[in-house]
């Protein structure tokens, strides 16, 4: 658990909202984490679309195969390739935790922002665990890297932008707990891919 902020940093300045070094260094590593694998999918696809024979570097087993989740419709939701939506997601993250480590203030309606845009991508990795257990019935590597980094993400900007109502009741028990709360949706995701695939995981043991 991170330790309490210092009172000259519990809110925002007139110049912007004061991040604590750990929260920005979240950020950008997260950013940074999530772009890679992103743009590691991209490459990956349009190697795909030159190559149809072409055999993903993430396509190690039956199981844990890229190339079974690329070539389907739900990779193409929105009629590109969705890497292409981390890409540029990523990005942006990685722009804000560039700044919060140089301890530049972003103003608190853009840390709310980028809280609303990472509840939507929270919502829609959530959609795409779905269709990849029990749908498609195949684990993306790449995708479950971008899936990791994104919740924690999503406590840590969360934590910033709404540090103003941590006086709230309900707020104060979710920001105490919300490491925990990580953990737990952590061990439920694992739990739900070892019951998925138990009968290969089984031949393995």
């Amino acid at each position: 658990m991170e330790p309490t902020e210092p009172a000259a940093e519990a809110g925002a300045a007139p110049g912007g909202v004061a991040v604590r070094a750990a929260s920005a260094w979240w950020v950008l590593i997260a950013g940074v984490v999530g772009l890679v694998a992103s743009a590691t999918l991209a490459i990956e696809k349009i190697e795909i679309l030159i190559n149809p024979a072409y055999v993903p570097t993430c396509s190690i087993n039956p199981v844990l195969s890229c190339g079974s989740v690329m070539v389907t419709p739900q990779a193409s939701l929105f009629g590109f390739p969705n890497p292409l939506l981390g890409i540029a997601g990523f990005s942006v993250v990685v722009v804000t935790g560039v700044l919060a480590v140089a301890k530049v203030r972003l103003p608190r309606w853009y840390w709310l922002g980028l809280t609303a845009g990472t509840a939507l991508a929270v919502v829609f990795i959530h959609w795409l665990i779905f269709q990849t257990l029990y749908r498609i019935g195949a684990l993306c590597p790449y995708c479950m890297v971008v899936w990791s980094v994104t919740i924690p993400l999503l406590v840590v900007v969360s934590s910033i932008a709404l540090r103003p109502f941590a006086g709230n009741a309900v707020a104060r028990v979710l920001y105490t707990w919300r490491w925990s709360l990580v953990t737990l949706w952590f061990t439920a995701v694992i739990l739900l891919i070892l019951v998925r695939f138990w009968n290969y995981w089984s031949t393995l043991i």
